[in-house]
């Protein structure tokens, strides 16, 4: 017998279709742009920040690459003319790329040494900062060169000269074509009636010590770099006769 109550087909409700708040197709792909948005902007941060901080990390380590060399750096700043102490110098690794010409490796190869041109603090010492056999050799242009001293006539010359300048060397002595033989107690010629001669030219001024290092002006003495036969006649007339130097 079929049941009293008739199975017939349920009937929606109007009302529940209209609060079915299950999501719809559209809201799903909405959802998920939005999770795929949220998802990229968090890996490219980590991604920033990962890359930030291996740049701080190779900067501080820098390139392994890099070839450096251990050289001598000045510690304090040097002048012309002071005796290099141990305390003035100091082993430092430097980029062999940055390094010039002539660079010393070796402290004991300066300590003792002279210095022959201003180093500042910091600075690599070459070998043509201190007083050297390559100095000479260095500053002429040829390895036949030598380094004479030679005190001025006019001490006051000798202060304006600096390292480096280039100077021609000269003296006085009798002027042949004026001596009257026919008189031979003549009496000598005052330095105004001798003729200059010049004894060597385009000396280079090596070194120029300070008044204040030597007990008055008086003793104040230059050294000239200059081709050995030309540093051998400077040498032998300043023995005699009074040198003085004219500019370039």
């Amino acid at each position: 017998m079929p049941s009293a109550r008739s199975r017939s087909p349920r009937r929606s409700d109007p009302l529940r279709a209209q609060l079915d708040l299950s999501p719809s197709t559209f809201d799903r792909v909405v959802e998920l742009t939005r999770g795929t948005r949220f998802r990229t902007a968090t890996v490219r941060k980590i991604a920033a920040v990962a890359l930030a901080a291996l740049g701080v990390v190779l900067f501080f380590r820098g390139d392994p690459a890099t070839d450096t060399v251990a050289v001598v750096v000045s510690s304090r700043d040097l002048t012309p003319g002071q005796v290099i102490a141990d305390s003035d110098v100091e082993i430092r690794e430097i980029d062999s790329k940055q390094l010039p010409e002539g660079v010393v490796s070796d402290t004991d190869l300066v300590v003792g040494r002279t210095v022959a041109g201003p180093i500042r603090s910091g600075e690599t010492v070459t070998d043509v900062r201190v007083l050297s056999p390559r100095l000479a050799g260095l500053s002429v242009g040829t390895d036949d060169a030598r380094i004479v001293p030679v005190r001025l006539a006019d001490a006051a010359v000798a202060d304006m000269l600096r390292s480096g300048d280039v100077v021609d060397v000269l003296t006085v002595g009798p002027d042949t074509s004026r001596t009257d033989t026919s008189r031979p107690d003549t009496p000598n010629e005052s330095i105004a009636d001798q003729a200059p001669q010049i004894l060597a030219a385009g000396a280079v001024v090596a070194l120029v010590t300070t008044s204040e290092s030597t007990r008055n002006q008086q003793e104040q003495v230059i050294l000239l770099a200059l081709p050995t036969p030309a540093a051998n006649v400077v040498a032998a007339a300043s023995l005699s006769n009074a040198i003085t130097v004219t500019f370039r």
